[in-house]
């Protein structure tokens, strides 16, 4: 196996540290800086995914020789825990590297951001060379830096990592000639030029899952929803130009793994972890011509029986066979990027797609027994009070199974952000993810779009009882107990969504 290194030269795993080297120089100490203890909504969810990034990366390191083992800061209770794992480890490098693949991780949420630095200082005071790779630590190497760390990874940073630490075991003054890093040097920050991401994703070993204490999120998903699910990537990248999507890891690129590759990861966590579920975590699922198909033939022909997740797009889900793949695949979500039920807020983000290409899509998943899901975007600049009720219109009429609702939220490096910086305020993260505050000023105040997500989704909830409620009158042979009880719900949710609309108008009033 190779790994593309910095220019034209390589890396091969056979590269590891020198043998007359003390074993505690080739120790790695791995973690990330997502607290579920940090963020309340997150915690009550119970639904928890191992840090696939961070897997990765450390199951390359020990592929190349370094012993590696994992603080997963997941379950801890505060980043003060470091300190006893560093002491028992003893490693001669800490790293940080978070994963790029979850959303929450991508939207550097404050509470993350300090407890990372915190875990900077300590590990350094502790004698560790401390090296970070985040989605945030890439839009801020600087602040890093400054707080701790010694080197900043910009971007995909596997391979980025493995020549760094090499270059620090052999020649501990040569790693400025390597691309993708910043550093400081004599108090200056330092940046090396950027990095190719990878293209043949199947080079990369398996993640180190055997790290994790794989116990702990099995019981939290069996006890908040009854089954067991894990995360799997499949691709790298996405190739859209949504205008308010940030993109510093993978980048713009799509490079994808094989689907023979997949399935030998899947048969994996099924032999050895029993997964009921999974979570694909792709920005786009299935998007390679002809990927699909072939992975629906792998699966039956391997008889894995799970069912999983994806993130995906409304034009994507017209494409022949495709919807059709994804079923018989064992596909029982699809996340579909709505955004807005407006097709000028649609034009407005370059989301490249058609209100009539979300309603058809929807439609077709429906009739081939999968469940659509929305995310849902308000807030983004120039939005009216009649592009919001359209989007309201969207999901009372096509009555997704799920619903992520957030405002607009701006980050470094995309055009979006750049449309709206002069206008943020000095906020320009959210503390956790249920914080839903506007950062930037537009039609109505912050207070306006957080009562506006409560009132969406207890209409959406009254929506589906009312549709229930049909079913008991239309469909009277196929009445189940769920739906009696879905039915009965709308006894809690009409008065309830009288008076989450009273306040919303109320507030609607105020801004006017």
């Amino acid at each position: 196996m190779e790994i593309p290194a910095a220019g034209n030269t390589r890396i091969l795993n056979s590269v590891t540290p020198e043998p007359n080297l003390p074993d505690c120089m080739s120790k790695i100490l791995f973690t990330h800086s997502y607290f579920l203890q940090f963020d309340p909504k997150q915690r009550e969810l119970g639904q928890p995914y191992p840090p696939l990034g961070t897997l990765y990366a450390a199951a390359l390191m020990r592929q190349n020789g370094y012993n590696v083992s994992l603080f997963d800061t997941m379950f801890s209770q505060s980043a003060q825990e470091l300190k006893q794992a560093i002491e028992k480890d003893r490693p001669r490098f800490f790293v940080i590297y978070d994963d790029g693949f979850n959303y929450l991780t991508k939207m550097c949420l404050t509470n993350m951001r300090e407890a990372a630095f915190e875990m900077c200082k300590l590990a350094r005071e502790l004698g560790c060379t401390v090296i970070v790779s985040s989605s945030d630590s890439t839009d801020h190497y600087e602040t890093y830096l400054h707080e701790g760390a010694d080197f900043v990874l910009i971007g995909e940073a596997e391979a980025t990592l493995l020549e760094l630490i090499n270059t620090i075991q052999n020649d501990a003054d040569a790693y400025q000639n390597i691309d993708g890093i910043a550093f400081l040097q004599n108090g200056s920050v330092k940046k090396t030029p950027a990095r190719s991401v990878l293209k043949n994703l199947d080079e990369l070993p398996l993640p180190a899952w055997d790290l994790v204490d794989m116990e702990s999120y099995r019981q939290s998903w069996l006890k908040s929803k009854g089954y067991f699910s894990l995360n799997m990537s499949t691709t790298r990248g996405c190739p859209f130009k949504c205008n308010w999507c940030a993109k510093p890891i993978y980048g713009s690129r799509y490079n994808s793994r094989s689907p023979e590759h997949v399935v030998k990861e899947l048969k994996l966590l099924r032999d050895q972890y029993q997964m009921d579920h999974i979570w694909f975590c792709d920005d786009i699922f299935g998007l390679k011509p002809g990927w699909l198909i072939e992975f629906a033939r792998l699966v039956k022909q391997e008889d894995l029986n799970f069912s999983y997740k994806i993130q995906t797009r409304a034009d994507l889900l017209l494409q022949d066979d495709q919807i059709k793949a994804l079923a018989a695949s064992g596909c029982d979500n699809a996340w579909i990027g709505a955004e807005s039920g407006s097709q000028r807020i649609l034009d407005a983000m370059d989301k490249g797609t058609t209100i009539e290409q979300i309603y058809t899509a929807t439609r077709l998943l429906k009739k081939n027994g999968i469940k659509p899901s929305f995310f849902i975007q308000f807030g983004y600049l120039g939005e009216t009070r009649e592009d919001i009720a359209l989007t309201i219109q969207m999901i009372n009429e096509l009555l997704p199974y799920e619903i992520g609702i957030s405002v607009s939220y701006p980050l470094p490096g995309t055009v979006f952000y750049q449309k709206v910086k002069a206008a943020m305020q000095s906020k320009t993260n959210w503390t956790d993810s249920d914080e839903m505050a506007l950062m930037f000023s537009n039609t109505y105040p912050p207070a306006f779009y957080k009562q506006l997500h409560r009132y969406v989704h207890q209409n959406y909830h009254k929506h589906l009882a009312k549709n229930s409620l049909m079913k008991l009158f239309t469909d009277p042979l196929h009445i189940t107990a769920n739906t009696v009880k879905k039915a009965l719900s709308i006894l809690y949710y009409t008065p309830v969504t009288f008076v989450e609309k009273l306040k919303l108008s109320q507030l609607e009033r105020a801004t006017s």
